[in-house]
């Protein structure tokens, strides 16, 4: 009989998506030791390696590894399945709210938004900030009850919701020449030092607005996975930035070596999105995040979370 947890299975399927056991214990919240200790005993039931580890290169997995992760992942799946059709008759809060997000919007506004849907409770609230390949992963998992994020790319669910349109803007230091302009285009820009938000979809659509608008593009000058580091780049003097949405309410205001200024001409506008695999059936918490995701945008209103020049 086996005597591995599903748990210790959703453990051992991370290694595999994320390619590193310490990447996986940092996404699943535990120590090295617990991923290390389900894979032993996996092994020992197989008789058989599953991931061949290679030194500062992370793991693959072997052949007898990825048989074991098709039967793993079919398991995990049922588990899901069963996980959202009990769900479905939850009409209250679950103690441990589990939301995903674009990386970035951790800083932004995710917890304004989520301190107005908690208050008044004692949930706990577990945000996991990835970028959309890793969000869709997650909710695909059930590992989150909905994700916010751009739609950028493929994937979402047909039935996600739009919060906001998020037109890009220009981010720049204060002393550039172009920031006492009322906007700037991206022919102005193109010539000067970027600054890259280097996520994966996220720099291909930041890239491509210069081939749209100008058929060139920037030399990158600083290249950071990090909203709050872009901004750092940018006082610090390495050049500017396109950024789309501004930080919203408390958590993380712009310096005042930074300015904002929209852009001119017709771009692509990406959309502000949420996200769920309950469709029409829902639970009540989540009915009740989703409308209030949608309040909070429009009592905000867009001229304080976009930069635009209307």
């Amino acid at each position: 009989m086996m005597k591995l947890t599903l748990r210790q299975l959703h453990y051992i399927s991370v290694v595999a998506e994320s390619g590193s056991i310490a990447a996986a214990a940092r996404e699943c919240r535990i120590a090295q030791s617990s991923i290390l200790a389900a894979l032993e005993q996996a092994e020992i039931e197989m008789g058989a390696r599953l991931f061949d580890r290679r030194p500062s290169r992370g793991v693959v997995a072997t052949p007898a590894g990825e048989r074991f992760l098709a039967s793993a992942r079919r398991l995990l799946a049922a588990e899901a399945e069963f996980e959202r059709t009990m769900d479905r008759h939850n009409h209250v809060m679950p103690p441990v709210l589990r939301i995903g997000c674009f990386e970035p919007f951790g800083a932004l506004f995710m917890p304004e938004l989520l301190r107005r849907f908690t208050e008044g409770t004692d949930i706990e609230v577990q945000l996991f900030e990835g970028e959309q390949p890793q969000l869709l992963a997650w909710l695909e998992a059930s590992m989150v009850d909905a994700i916010v994020t751009y739609d950028i790319g493929t994937g979402l669910p047909e039935d996600s919701a739009v919060l906001a349109r998020v037109p890009p803007h220009a981010l720049m230091h204060v002393s550039d020449p172009l920031a006492h302009q009322t906007a700037v285009s991206l022919a102005d820009l193109v010539q000067k030092p970027f600054v890259l938000l280097d996520l994966p979809q996220t720099s291909a659509y930041l890239l491509t607005l210069f081939d749209i608008a100008t058929g060139q593009r920037p030399k990158v000058a600083f290249r950071t996975r990090s909203y709050d580091t872009v901004r750092a780049a940018v006082a610090c003097g390495f050049g500017f930035s396109i950024l789309n949405m501004r930080p919203v309410g408390r958590g993380s205001p712009d310096s005042e070596e930074l300015i904002r200024k929209p852009l001119m001409g017709e771009l692509p506008v990406p959309q502000l999105m949420i996200a769920d695999r309950y469709g029409t059936a829902k639970p009540a918490f989540l009915w009740r995040f989703t409308k209030l995701a949608h309040e909070f945008f429009a009592n905000i209103g867009p001229q304080h979370f976009t930069v635009t020049a209307s």
